[in-house]
């Protein structure tokens, strides 16, 4: 008898409660990126992007990252994760497989969360103009401003979207926790990569994972609100 008192409004209401705690997560990670986004500005957070720069490389050979030799080819690898063409192959793919699912709504929201995400990546890029490090080698050739990494950023929008998606599509707990664990862990190797590798100072890195991060909640919670009236009916 219980489990039929009020089904859809304990629906609403855990619906509900998760809007809000994403909606303030969201909130919170955008306030960092501004308050990061000044102190770069400032110049306060020079020293501590330089010791950890510094850190990762040869104190003789600035050229030389530290570990051995098959792990700075092993973070080209991982850094490929994050550019754009393999992001936009991954989106593309998951959006044609939504359509041959008829899953229209589905495959829009990827293609407007992702595509959206990029596009406000090149805007704050523009607008920080935050030249690359020159502290360090450049390991992998780069060709844009630094702040926010876009590589961080768009792979955090892109996994942690497609990581909702499938945690959402799951049947057990242990399957959605899967599916969001993988998720981070791609956001997390792509950011450190950049770093390592020398293209990145660390806090465009974070910068990157603070945007990412709040764009996905936001088009998640977005969607959670479209979603609503629909499933209410």
């Amino acid at each position: 008898m219980s489990k039929r008192l009020f089904p859809r409004q304990g629906r609403d209401a855990g619906a509900e409660i998760g809007v809000a705690l994403g909606l303030g997560t969201a909130s919170v990670i955008a306030l960092l990126f501004l308050w990061l986004g000044r102190e770069v500005r400032t110049g306060e957070t020079t020293r501590f992007d330089t010791a950890i720069m510094l850190a990762l490389r040869h104190a003789d050979d600035l050229a030389s990252p530290i570990g051995p030799r098959w792990l700075e080819r092993t973070m080209v690898d991982l850094t490929a994760l994050g550019g754009v063409t393999l992001l936009t192959l991954v989106t593309l793919i998951v959006m044609g497989f939504l359509l041959t699912q008829r899953k229209y709504a589905e495959a829009a929201f990827v293609g407007i969360a992702i595509g959206g995400g990029a596009l406000l990546g090149s805007l704050l890029k523009a607008s920080y103009a935050r030249t690359r490090p020159s502290l360090v080698a450049h390991l992998v050739e780069v060709n844009s401003a630094s702040f926010p990494s876009a590589h961080a950023m768009n792979s955090a929008i892109t996994y942690l979207t497609l990581g909702v998606l499938v945690a959402r599509a799951a049947s057990t707990h242990r399957e959605k926790a899967y599916a969001m664990w993988v998720a981070l862990l791609l956001t997390l190797v792509v950011g450190v990569s950049r770093v390592y590798l020398g293209v990145h100072w660390p806090t465009d890195v974070i910068a990157g994972w603070a945007v990412g991060s709040a764009w996905a909640v936001t088009c998640w919670i977005i969607a959670e609100r479209v979603r609503a009236p629909s499933v209410a009916r």
